[in-house]
């Protein structure tokens, strides 16, 4: 008997024939779905989504591999293994690394690219006789399936596979579900890569930057002592220049770090080499050079994590010019080069109160959906301007009367026909391919625009393109400035006997807030740890602020150190500092008055402004 791999493409999967299960495998796969949406963790992840391939087809064995690049240190072009379920310890170490060309299911799949079906390899004519088909006696396989991971850009990213004990073939019903999650998994897995890569690269400049603070603070005791230091700053600066992972994950985005690591690692050997020689006058030049590429690549980094993350509604009077203009770069990053970008931001642009987080991420999606859109390349303008909303308009898209301003995203697309147009905003709708869209983009925007008061208007053609249009309120007031005022920066001394609890568990970051809050004039106390902070926040000692990390040690995180706190202290100021972008770090719930969040790594200038505004509004309170 002969037998042939049985090639299944994804893309053809779609039945038309009504089920009596079907109920019951919506259910299954919405189950599933939830199951892998909830999960952070890149080895977790895996193993929910083998056990949910394994419960799909009913197999007794099931395996996940990740395809390695042909640059792989050690294992090029091979298929690692990254989970397995029901293999013997043997079986996996002998699978641990499958070569191209070797004979299984998973290397059939990897040469045609799409899903092979070995119904039985006992009378498959491509393994007979060869070491592989040994293997698989001994594991006591007999049939198997591997369906490819296709990222959204076309990238195999690996392949899951299922195993039976006896001559199998699948069914079409566990075909067409294992597609679906197939493509579910593979964008979950390129997602949880990133993020892991992304963090990563974060603590990488983190460290960089404290290093970086550390010699600016000590620098005169450096110069005297000629210590290993600045070797080791150096050294440290080196290996953040080693960001491969965002190179691979970011594409261009790569090109602007390295830019910017260069500029901070040349900046600090030209210190070095001037301190060597005794030229302490260009050493500041030096320094200024260094730190502001050092901010930079960390503003970069928060912006990556915030549309990754959920963030937390902060309404901020905002210049939407200025918003477009700073996002501009990543939006080109975004789109690509086959794509011409045109931003044309209006004179005299009134503000608006709106959270800015959550109208940039408006933006890219309304970006990325109009890349999707044209696929050959084309054109995507971002407009800015003043509108005056009569009586009519606002009657007829149920809007109070009176300024707006609008900020619109127009492209050069396939664009969509009326009955089209008239579902984009329902949620789950979509006109993308089965797992290249959740249909919840434009939705959540039309939900951004309700809750800032506003309005989403879209206009599209067929052949012609589509313009989405956001109406935002107007906000009588100055926008603020991301620019912090350079008297604060002097650290003149403000305080009158206000005493300041400082809570981190890095004795750098502590240290230098310490130094900043007594430059200013506070009394400061020190705590490493929630519990240590929450005993202090229980004595009778006067504390008019505290400035926490969030991420704690010691079983209490900052956030929950304050609600403790103001169990007891109801009006305590709270000013949280936080490394990861501000919805990871307190959570889904609104700050309400009196806490505000600052994220590392920050400017010495813009934390004395906070401290001083929170601790003069506790003194206007108290007045």
């Amino acid at each position: 008997m002969s037998a042939t791999v049985t090639a299944f493409p994804a893309w053809s999967r779609r039945s038309t024939e009504a089920r009596e299960d079907g109920r019951a495998d919506l259910d299954l796969l919405h189950g599933i779905c939830v199951d892998l949406i909830g999960e952070q963790d890149l080895g977790a992840l895996c193993g929910k989504i083998v056990d949910a391939a394994v419960r799909i087809t009913g197999s007794q064995f099931g395996t996940m591999q990740r395809l390695c690049p042909p640059d792989h240190p050690s294992h090029p072009g091979h298929l690692e293994m990254l989970y397995s379920r029901g293999l013997t310890s043997e079986a996996e170490a002998g699978w641990q690394w499958v070569h191209p060309a070797s004979v299984t299911s998973c290397t059939a799949a990897l040469k045609r690219g799409q899903r092979a079906v070995i119904p039985d390899f006992e009378a498959w004519d491509d393994i007979a006789g060869t070491d592989d088909l040994l293997a698989f006696r001994r594991s006591g396989i007999r049939s198997a399936q591997t369906t490819p991971l296709m990222s959204r850009s076309g990238r195999l990213l690996g392949m899951i596979s299922t195993h039976w004990k006896a001559p199998h073939e699948p069914t079409e019903r566990d075909l067409r579900l294992l597609d679906i999650l197939a493509r579910q998994a593979a964008d979950l897995l390129e997602r949880t890569m990133a993020e892991d890569a992304l963090r990563q690269s974060e603590e990488r400049l983190r460290l960089s930057e404290a290093r970086l603070r550390e010699l600016n603070e000590t620098l005169e005791a450096r110069v005297r002592a000629r210590t290993d230091d600045l070797l080791a700053a150096e050294g440290q600066l080196r290996q953040a220049q080693k960001m491969e992972a965002i190179g691979q994950l970011t594409g261009g985005l790569a090109h602007d770090f390295n830019n910017l690591l260069a500029g901070i690692s040349g900046s600090l050997e030209l210190m070095q080499i001037r301190m060597g020689q005794g030229r302490l006058g260009d050493v500041g030049r030096y320094m200024d050079v260094a730190q502001g590429a050092a901010k930079r690549a960390a503003a970069l980094t928060h912006r990556l994590l915030a549309f990754s993350r959920r963030q937390t509604l902060d309404p901020k009077p905002t210049d939407v010019n200025r918003l477009v203009v700073d996002m501009e770069e990543l939006v080109r990053r975004t789109i690509g080069p086959q794509i011409d970008l045109e931003v044309v931001g209006a004179a005299g642009l009134w503000p608006t109160l709106i959270d800015p987080g959550q109208l940039e991420n408006a933006l890219l999606n309304l970006c990325i959906n109009a890349r999707d859109a044209m696929p050959t390349g084309g054109r995507i303008t971002i407009a800015t301007g003043n509108r005056w909303v009569d009586r009519n308009y606002a009657a007829r898209y149920d809007l109070p009367e009176g300024q707006y301003l609008s900020v619109s995203v127009t492209d050069t697309g396939t664009g969509m026909p009326p009955e089209v147009v008239a579902r984009v905003f329902e949620p789950f709708f979509t006109t993308k391919p089965l797992g290249k869209g959740t249909g919840l983009g434009l939705s959540m925007i039309y939900g951004f625009a309700q809750q800032s008061g506003g309005h989403v208007r879209i206009q599209s053609e067929v052949g012609l393109g589509t313009r989405v249009c956001l109406y935002l309120p107007r906000h009588h007031g100055e926008a603020l400035s991301d620019d912090i005022a350079g008297e604060a920066f002097a650290l003149r001394p403000v305080g009158r006997g206000e005493t300041v609890l400082v809570v981190d568990d890095e004795p750098s970051v502590r240290m230098l807030v310490v130094e900043v809050l007594e430059d200013m004039g506070y009394a400061t106390i020190e705590a490493a740890d929630g519990v240590a902070g929450l005993k202090v926040l229980q004595s009778d000692a006067r504390i008019d602020l505290v400035v926490t990390d969030v991420g704690l040690p010691g079983g209490m995180n900052g956030r929950q150190m304050a609600d403790a706190a103001r169990e007891r202290r109801r009006d305590l100021k709270v000013l949280f500092i936080t490394g990861y972008a501000e919805g990871a770090a307190i959570g889904d719930r609104q700050l309400g008055p009196g806490l505000q969040v600052l994220t590392k790594p920050f400017a010495m200038d813009a934390l004395a402004a906070r401290v001083k505004e929170l601790v003069g509004s506790r003194a206007s309170a108290a007045g």
